[in-house]
């Protein structure tokens, strides 16, 4: 390996800027890292779900400087993320060893502590935690819900005692209240409890899944489905709720509604216990036998020795006409229960289907002697069963749970995606080049651009370019290829440093590693060369110019995306007035890429996001209204827009918008559409 390409791969490992190629730097001393930059690389892969290449990241900085703290606790959090909690908290550990002063090491490690059912261990931690910020909300929420899952719910009910005194008008604190009282079989306090969050927020959807458990256990069938429908509304993810939801409406005999609740169980949670062998019963009650014998088949591959839906399988098996089935279900169930007259009863029918006479008449028999025997009459037939009550008699009852138990939520910025920490009332994400991109769950609109697809045409570039709101992360393999080809096209532009071809080729390489501030300086350079070039050399052909002008267009939207992120990564942290005035670099070179491409209309939808973040709101709805102009079927411009009006106090306009994006496909705005829709004016 020649020294040259030795030095650019040290400088790819350590990122040292420098000019006029700013990824590496030929010093004397070769290699000293630059952790802060290093760091903050980490940090922007962290931010984009890029775990693997964030924990690279943070290893370079640990291995330079092993006494910080911070990049173990980077590092744990990125292993917190891939869920290698152990390998998360024995950094925390060390994060804690090198500075035992800040609170996240501790929330981090309870967290990590929690996933392992260490709820201990994980208390102690929100107990330091509290030391450090006795006001500290989310720990002493998750406090509760420790001491809930050790059984202390005396303690529990005193920390929320504590919580209510510093914050009386937090409804959770009530609902939580409710969950203990329950627990404590007080129902009536608990629902005193319940209706207290209610009054404080009418769209507690916790609140309202508990209310309808009081109304479902007083027969109010109606009154709980109301209740159901309005904490589905807030939490249309929890298949629990659909479960509790049918079973109201099988109670008011509406069984087609009830297995459209299971279907949507199913569709979140599909190995649902309940939800199965309830739609499997309700299946076969309105005559589709084939497909609740599937869903029976599936409870028996769960529980291979479940009676009660062998003998549900073996009734449908004789109506389909395999008698022999049906016949070796019945007779597995009649040896757990030699008493189960019914199925004597069913199996000797069967038998004589089949011709076998003196076996139908020995069931029969059996079942004579039992009519001899009985002291009383039959008993009557319950609609529903505990899970855990295994009564053969009980074979047509539907299943719920045998009690009321809350999901507990363990609250904290590192629930979910690090990146939402965001207000919910915001736009959809801007629209990005990468080379990656994974399918939405929610957006189906496809963003197009010509000048990106002239690119891909000529293969500019060495990927397809994608214009995608919903970058892939990448995996391992990706991020090394990208990393050895920044390092190539260093060698490259070291021969040929204006080549704008190679100079979007390796921001677009620092883009993906997340190395932004790099990219925003290949960047600079292309813009600048470009510029100079038509100074120098007004006679360029049209061909030659129109390429030319597209690549600098396209300079100036991954310039603006590169410093947007860079804005996102650091929201928290940055001062108000840097952080307006980065926004306002985004916008000024989304307006000349538009300059350049008037009737794109995905520029006018990124300005318009961008000056949300500004909140400057009228003019981010007439950016929306420009994207709108260009293209009437844009879901995201109409979510935005929608989105500015309510921020800007018109919510009968915001909620209008908000109807055509769901209209278009962004099912998302149904969610903003049910919670702003009391707020009109």
């Amino acid at each position: 390996m020649g020294v040259k390409r030795l030095f650019l791969i040290l400088a790819m490992l350590i990122g040292v800027a420098s000019s006029p190629f700013p990824f590496f730097s030929l010093s004397p001393l070769m290699a000293q890292i630059n952790t802060d930059r290093v760091l903050l690389m980490g940090r922007n892969a962290l931010y984009y779900e890029d775990y693997v290449l964030a924990i690279q990241r943070f290893n370079m900085v640990i291995n330079v400087k092993p006494w910080l703290g911070e990049p173990y606790f980077y590092r744990a959090l990125a292993k917190y993320y891939l869920e290698d909690y152990q390998g998360a908290e024995i950094d925390c550990n060390n994060a804690v060893e090198r500075n035992p002063y800040a609170l996240n090491h501790y929330v981090l490690r309870a967290l990590c502590r929690i996933n392992q059912d260490r709820y201990a261990l994980a208390e102690e931690d929100y107990q330091k935690a509290l030391s450090i910020n006795p006001l500290d909300h989310n720990s002493l929420h998750n406090i509760v819900l420790c001491q809930i899952e050790q059984k202390k719910y005396e303690r529990a009910d005193s920390s929320l005692d504590v919580m209510i005194r510093h914050w009386p008008k937090e409804p959770e604190q009530y609902t939580m209240k409710a969950q203990v009282s329950l627990l404590r079989t007080d129902t009536i306090q608990a629902e005193k409890w319940t209706d207290k969050a209610l009054e404080l927020d009418e769209y507690d959807g916790r609140a309202w899944s508990l209310k309808a458990m009081f109304q479902a256990s007083r027969k109010e069938y109606k009154e709980a489905e109301t209740s159901l429908d309005k904490a589905i509304t807030q939490m249309p993810r929890m298949a629990g709720l659909y479960v509790n939801r049918a079973l109201t409406r099988y109670n008011q005999d509406n069984l087609r509604g009830a297995m459209s609740d299971y279907d949507a169980c199913l569709d979140l949670e599909p190995r649902n216990y309940i939800a199965h062998y309830n739609r499997g019963l309700l299946r076969a009650s309105v005559g589709e036998d084939n497909l609740a014998i599937e869903d029976f088949n599936f409870v028996l591959d769960l529980e291979p020795d479940n009676t009660i839906v062998l003998y549900n399988r073996a009734l449908l098996l004789d109506n389909i006409g395999d008698y022999n089935g049906a016949i070796r279900d019945i007779s597995a169930v009649i040896k757990d229960y030699p008493e189960f007259w019914d199925g004597y009863r069913q199996r000797a029918a069967i038998k004589r289907k089949i011709g076998d006479t003196n076996g139908a008449e020995r069931d029969e028999f059996k079942v004579l002697q039992a009519r001899l025997d009985a002291a009383a009459g039959k008993k009557h037939a319950v609609r529903t069963r505990k899970k855990s009550e295994r009564n053969i008699e009980d074979y047509a009852a539907l299943v719920e749970e045998d009690t009321h138990e809350e999901e507990n939520e363990y609250v904290s910025e590192y629930r979910g995606k690090v990146q939402n920490k965001q207000t919910e009332l915001h736009p959809e994400p801007i629209y990005s080049l990468s080379y990656y991109k994974r399918a939405s769950e929610t957006n189906t609109y496809v963003a197009f651009c010509p000048q990106i697809e002239e690119l891909n045409i000529h293969r500019v570039l060495p990927q397809q370019l994608y214009l995608t709101d919903n970058i892939a992360p990448m995996t391992a393999k990706q991020t090394e290829v990208h990393q050895a080809s920044a390092i190539a096209l260093s060698e490259q532009l070291e021969q040929t440093p204006e080549d704008a071809n190679l100079l979007m080729r390796r921001a677009l390489d620092y883009y993906h590693i997340r190395d932004f501030e790099n990219a925003v300086a290949d960047m600079n350079a292309l813009i600048s060369i470009h510029n100079t070039q038509f100074t120098t050399q007004p006679s360029l052909n049209t061909q030659t110019t129109e390429r030319s002008d597209n690549l600098l267009a396209l300079a100036f939207i991954l310039r603006a995306q590169c410093r947007f992120a860079q804005l996102e990564v650091s929201r928290t942290t940055a001062s108000a007035s840097d952080l307006r005035l980065g926004y306002l670099m985004v916008v000024q070179d989304y307006n000349k890429a538009s300059d350049m491409m008037p009737d794109v209309p995905f520029l006018h939808y990124n300005i318009g996001c961008v000056q949300v973040q500004l909140s400057d709101y009228l003019a981010a709805q007439k950016s929306f209204s420009r994207a709108l102009e260009i293209d009437p079927h844009f879901p995201s411009a109409y979510y935005g827009r929608g989105v500015a009006y309510i921020l800007g106090g018109q919510t009968e306009q915001g909620l209008s918008d908000l109807s055509q994006a769901g209209e278009y496909g962004l099912y998302t705005a149904y969610n903003l559409i049910k919670k702003y829709s009391q707020t009109k004016k």
